[in-house]
């Protein structure tokens, strides 16, 4: 693989980097640059939780009042991402594929503006772009939506999914995860898995709007785990099949994302079958496309 491709991966609530690293590790010894900066919306330095920069604190207080600006929300992770994307494309002219689990399927999508997209900057004679998205038992919210008005009722109290916790402030506070080495890493040793546990932090309620249709304008690939826990794999199908016959689906076996294992099993693609049949040849083959850009051997 030529080394004018990189990977960004947009990490999900509550995480850092750190889950990520066996398969940046493995992208990287396939000669694939890959990237996972830290969200600002679990990041506790950014939560008001008592943690700053040069803070030794270990136990935050989730009961503390907001930031005086408020949480920061999937926009403001998009900012980050966004920085990324105007270096490798904009200054160095490579080809990226974003890659979304979790919620950082709404980030990817959210971050995927035209002026960053392969098509657009050929049509300018401007190198690199964004080749597509890869999304990993992601969120795919319809425009118009956010994570929070897509999962929870119109009307009445809102649903708290069993793997987290709000705190004091309620559904106007952070929550933190509950039992996150049996939800998010119940595949791995027990031991690497309550590691993964410690690392976990916190996240306000995502309430920004999704006002990029990336789905239509990029090549989708999704991976469904058909035994994730965090995010049932009736849930993963809903989203891929409600309106988007243009996205190219795999299933594989897994008892959570296939992106924390060491070496984590992903992707397996040539061996999976896409869900969806009456796709254009076109749509296939610029999936297959970015697809192949993120094969490795594990």
């Amino acid at each position: 693989m030529a080394a004018s491709y990189a990977i960004i991966i947009c990490h999900g609530s509550y995480h850092t980097p750190i889950p990520y690293q066996p398969f940046i590790i493995a992208l990287q010894t396939q000669g694939i640059e890959a990237y996972c900066p830290q969200l600002p919306t679990s990041d506790l330095r950014k939560l008001n939780v008592g943690i700053q920069e040069s803070s030794t604190l270990s136990q935050p207080n989730f009961d503390r009042p907001p930031p005086s600006g408020g949480y920061p929300q999937p926009a403001d992770d998009a900012l980050v991402i966004n920085e990324l994307l105007d270096r490798l494309i904009e200054e160095e002219g490579k080809n990226v594929i974003l890659l979304g689990h979790s919620a950082g399927g709404f980030v990817a999508t959210y971050s995927a503006r035209r002026k960053y997209q392969r098509k657009v900057r050929q049509a300018s004679n401007l190198p690199g772009g964004l080749v597509g998205i890869f999304y990993v038992c992601a969120f795919m919210i319809p425009v118009g939506e956010s994570v929070h008005s897509f999962f929870q009722p119109k009307d009445g109290p809102g649903i708290v999914p069993p793997y987290c916790q709000f705190h004091g402030n309620g559904f106007e506070g952070i929550a933190s995860t509950v039992n996150a080495a049996q939800y998010f890493f119940s595949g791995l040793p027990e031991e690497k898995a309550k590691y993964y546990e410690s690392t976990m932090t916190a996240s306000p309620v995502p309430t920004t709007v999704l006002d990029n249709d990336a789905y239509t304008e990029l090549p989708c690939a999704y991976v469904i785990a058909d035994s994730d826990l965090a995010l049932p794999a009736a849930f993963q199908e809903a989203m891929v099949v409600n309106g988007r016959p243009w996205v190219v689906a795999f299933q594989i076996s897994a008892c959570g994302p296939p992106l924390y294992a060491s070496p984590p099993p992903l992707p397996l693609l040539p061996r999976a079958s896409p869900l969806h049949a009456g796709l254009t040849r076109r749509r296939v083959c610029e999936t297959a496309e970015m697809v192949n850009f993120t094969r490795w051997r594990g």
